[in-house]
C-alpha cells in the first residue's frame, strides 16, 4: 500500500500517514481511483488541533479490521480543512443540511462524481447511544453502493440538488435599519456571563469590533464586558497568554483546549481597539485590556512564531501526564496542591482565591482552570504568573500544528500593526514585517499563490478568496506604519488578482475558485471562525483604495458591502465585519467620512512618537493611518507637497476637504472627529 501522506506539508495528514487506511490526498487523482475501481469515496476532514479527530483516529483508522473495511468497499481521502476550507465549507453544509449538527471530525460519503449521499462527524468504534458503529456505517453504505446503487444515486442527486438551491445567493433589497439590527444584538448579549448567545460560546471579535464603532454607551458596554469577561475566564490562558478556541459552558469557566492562530490574531485587534476606546479613568478595565494585549503578543512570540519569521496555525488541546497518557487540557490546569508545590503555602493561598482554585475542581479529577477574581495586586500577580509560567514549562507541552496559513497570518499582521501604533511597541511592527516578508517569498509564485505552507516549503493547496483579502488587509496596514509604498502595491496586486478569480456577477466575492470534484462553488457572507471572504475584501479594498487614492477600489467595496446587508440584518452575530462597515458608512452618514490621516515624520523615532502614537489611538474607525518620511513616493502623492515640522506633522483629509495641519498631538483629535 502506498503512503500518499508521507510527503505532505500539513501536520494533519502527517498524523495519518502510517495509517492502515489507505489515503488518498483531496485531488482529481483521488476521484479518478474511485471511478476506475467505481467505488464511493469516503471523505475524512479534520485538523491538527482537533481533539475527537484524533480520538476517533486511535479508535478507527489505526484499526486493521476497519481499515481492511475501507480498502475494500471505498477510495479514502483525508483532508486538512485548513488547507482546503473550500472542501471543507461545501461538505459541512451538507453534512449540516443531512444531520442537523457539523463539526470535525467531518465524515462524508460521496459518489465518485463527488455527489454526497450520507454524512456524519464522530462515528464511535462500538455502537453507542443510538449511533452506529463506524465499522457498520461502512459497511451498510458499502453494501448500498453494491446492492442498491440506483437508490443511492438517485439520493446522492436529490441530495445536491437541494444543496444547490439551499446555497443560491439572495442578497437583501434593502440597506439594514441599524437600530434594528443592534437592537437584535442586545437581544443576545449576555449581560450578566459577557459575550453572545449559550452554551458553547465563543469569543466574538469580529462583533465586538463592530460594536466599537461609534462607541455609543450601550454598545460600548457590550464590547468592554465581553472582552472583560473572556480575559479574567478560563478560556483566557492567565499563565502563558492567549485564547483558547470556545468555552464549553456559558460563563467562560472551561474551554476547549485548542489554540489557534485566527482566534487570537482578531482577538489581538479586538483588545488594542478596546483598550483605546476605554476611558482613561477606568485604570483596571485599561490596565486588564492591556496586559492580555502583552500577555497575548509574548505567547505569540514564544509559542507561535516559526524560525522564518511567520506564525504556526494552532497548538493542540490534548497533551500527555506525568504517566505518559493524553488528556484534553491537562498542560493548563491546577490543583490547590499543585499550585502548593510551585509557589509555597502562603503564594498558593493567595493564588488559590485570585484564580478560584478549590478542591471539587471546575474540571476533570478536581482540576481547575484558573479565572482571575477581583484587581490582585499587579506586582506579586505578575511574579506569581512567572513562577507557574516556569513550573508549567517542564510538563508536556501541547503539540503544533507548525504549517503557515496565509490568511490567518494576514489577519495577524493587521491586528500587529495596529496594536504596535496604539502601544508605541516597534518589535511589534517589526514581528509583522517579518511575517509580512515570509509571506511575499514562500506564498507566491507569480501571479498564483498558496495557501499554506510548512518550514519555509510552500503546499499544493491553491490560495482562497480570504487568503488574498487577509494579506492585501495585512500587507497595506504595513504600508501606512512603515511608510513604505512597496507594501501598498502588493496589496493593490492581491486585490487585482482576487477580482480577477473570485469577483460574482452581483459585485460580491466567491469563497474560491470553481472545481469540479466540489457539488457546488462556496460562498458565504456569514462569518465563521473568521470573517466571510467578502467582508475582509471589503475592508482591504476600503483601506488599500484610500490609501492609494483608487476610486475603484472604494466603489468596488461599496458594491460587496451591499452584498452582505441581507447577512447584517437577518444574523447579526455571524456578520461582525460587515456590520462594522455597515456602521462606519452610517457615520459618514452623518457627517464623519472616512479619513486619511497622514504623518509626515522629521526622523525615524517619531514613526512611535507622541504624534503618531496619538494618530493610532483616536482616529476613528475607518481611518487610513499613513506614516512617512517627508517627501516619501507613492500612497497617491499623499505625501507631495507637506513638509515635517520637528516630532512630526499630522494631516488629515476627509472625503474633498483637508484641515489645517497639525503639531501637537493634543490638538490631533479635532481634525480627526470634525463632522461635515
Amino acid at each position: 500500500m502506498a503512503n500518499r501522506l508521507a510527503n505532505a506539508t500539513s501536520p494533519y495528514l502527517l498524523q495519518h500517514a502510517e495509517n492502515p487506511v489507505d489515503w488518498w490526498e483531496w485531488g482529481p487523482d483521488a476521484f479518478a481511483e474511485a471511478k476506475r475501481r467505481d467505488l464511493p469515496i469516503l471523505l475524512s476532514i479534520g485538523y491538527a488541533a482537533c481533539h475527537w479527530c484524533h480520538v476517533m483516529a486511535h479508535e478507527s483508522f489505526e484499526d486493521p479490521h476497519v481499515a481492511e473495511l475501507v480498502n475494500q468497499r471505498f477510495v479514502a481521502v483525508k483532508v486538512d480543512r485548513e488547507e482546503h476550507p473550500d472542501v471543507d465549507q461545501v461538505h459541512m453544509a451538507a453534512t449540516q443540511a443531512l444531520t442537523g449538527r457539523g463539526g470535525w471530525p467531518m465524515t462524508v460519503f460521496l459518489t465518485p462524481a463527488g455527489a454526497p449521499f450520507f454524512a456524519g462527524t464522530y462515528f464511535p468504534p462500538q455502537p453507542s447511544h443510538g449511533s452506529p458503529s463506524f465499522s457498520q456505517v461502512v459497511e451498510t453504505l458499502g453494501d448500498a453502493w453494491r446492492d442498491r446503487r440506483d437508490e443511492v444515486l438517485s439520493s446522492a442527486g436529490s441530495i445536491v440538488s437541494e444543496l444547490q438551491r439551499l446555497g443560491d445567493f439572495e442578497a437583501a433589497d434593502s440597506k439594514p435599519v441599524i437600530s434594528a439590527v443592534l437592537e437584535t444584538i442586545r437581544g443576545d448579549f449576555d449581560m450578566i456571563r459577557g459575550g453572545f448567545g449559550g452554551a458553547p460560546k465563543f469569543p466574538a471579535a469580529m462583533l465586538i469590533d463592530a460594536l466599537l464603532v461609534k462607541g455609543d454607551p450601550s454598545s460600548l458596554d457590550m464590547a468592554q464586558r465581553s472582552c472583560e469577561a473572556m480575559a479574567r475566564g478560563g478560556i483566557h490562558d492567565q499563565v502563558g497568554g492567549g485564547f483558547h478556541r470556545y468555552s464549553v459552558d456559558n460563563a467562560w469557566v472551561v474551554p476547549h483546549f485548542e489554540k489557534m492562530l485566527y482566534d487570537n490574531a482578531l482577538l489581538l485587534g479586538s483588545y488594542a481597539r478596546c483598550w483605546r476606546r476605554t476611558a482613561d479613568h477606568d485604570v483596571t478595565l485599561r490596565a486588564l485590556f492591556e496586559h492580555v494585549c502583552y500577555s497575548l503578543v509574548d505567547w505569540l512570540r514564544a509559542e507561535m512564531l516559526v524560525d522564518d519569521g511567520a506564525f504556526a496555525a494552532s497548538l493542540d488541546a490534548d497533551s500527555c501526564d506525568i504517566r505518559g497518557a493524553v488528556h484534553e487540557g491537562i498542560y493548563y490546569v491546577w490543583s490547590p496542591e499543585l499550585l502548593s508545590d510551585a509557589l509555597g503555602d502562603e503564594d498558593a493561598e493567595w493564588a488559590q482565591r485570585v484564580f478560584h482554585v478549590h478542591s471539587q475542581g471546575n474540571f476533570e479529577h478536581g482540576l481547575s482552570t484558573l479565572q482571575l477574581r477581583g484587581t490582585p495586586d499587579r506586582e506579586r500577580l505578575t511574579r506569581v504568573l512567572a513562577t507557574l509560567r516556569t513550573e508549567r514549562s517542564a510538563r508536556f507541552a501541547p503539540g503544533r500544528d507548525d504549517k503557515v496559513v496565509a490568511a490567518w497570518n494576514g489577519l495577524l499582521i493587521d491586528s500587529l500593526v495596529q496594536a504596535a501604533g496604539i502601544f508605541a511597541e516597534p518589535e511589534w511592527l517589526a514581528m509583522a514585517q517579518e511575517a509580512a516578508e515570509y509571506l511575499w517569498r514562500v506564498h507566491r509564485d507569480g501571479e498564483s499563490w498558496v495557501r499554506t505552507s510548512r518550514a519555509a516549503v510552500a503546499g499544493t493547496s491553491p490560495a482562497v478568496c480570504e487568503d488574498y483579502a487577509a494579506m492585501a488587509l495585512g500587507f497595506a496596514r504595513l504600508a501606512g506604519a512603515t511608510g513604505r509604498d512597496e507594501w501598498l502595491q502588493r496589496a493593490c496586486q492581491l486585490l487585482e488578482l482576487a477580482q480577477r478569480r473570485f469577483a460574482a456577477p452581483d459585485g460580491g466575492y466567491f469563497d474560491a475558485e470553481a472545481s469540479d470534484l466540489l457539488y457546488r462553488r462556496p460562498r458565504d457572507v456569514t462569518d465563521n471562525a473568521t470573517p466571510s471572504a467578502t467582508a475582509t475584501m471589503t475592508a482591504a479594498l476600503r483601506l488599500t483604495g484610500a490609501m492609494a487614492q483608487r476610486t475603484d477600489f472604494l466603489e468596488r467595496a461599496d458594491r460587496a458591502a451591499t452584498t452582505t446587508w441581507g447577512a447584517v440584518a437577518g444574523h447579526p452575530r455571524f456578520a461582525g465585519w460587515s456590520l462594522a462597515d455597515l456602521l462606519v458608512s452610517d457615520e459618514a452618514r452623518r457627517g464623519l467620512k472616512p479619513a486619511e490621516c497622514v504623518v509626515v515624520l522629521d526622523d525615524e523615532a517619531s514613526r512611535h512618537g507622541q504624534l503618531a502614537t496619538a494618530a493610532w489611538r483616536m482616529a476613528p474607525a475607518g481611518t487610513a493611518v499613513i506614516l512617512g518620511a517627508e517627501g516619501s513616493d507613492g500612497f497617491g502623492g499623499l505625501f507631495t507637497d507637506r513638509p515635517a515640522s520637528a516630532g512630526g506633522t499630522a494631516y488629515v483629509c476627509r472625503g474633498q476637504t483637508c484641515f489645517e495641519p497639525v503639531n501637537d498631538y493634543n490638538e490631533l483629535k479635532s481634525p480627526l472627529w470634525h463632522r461635515m
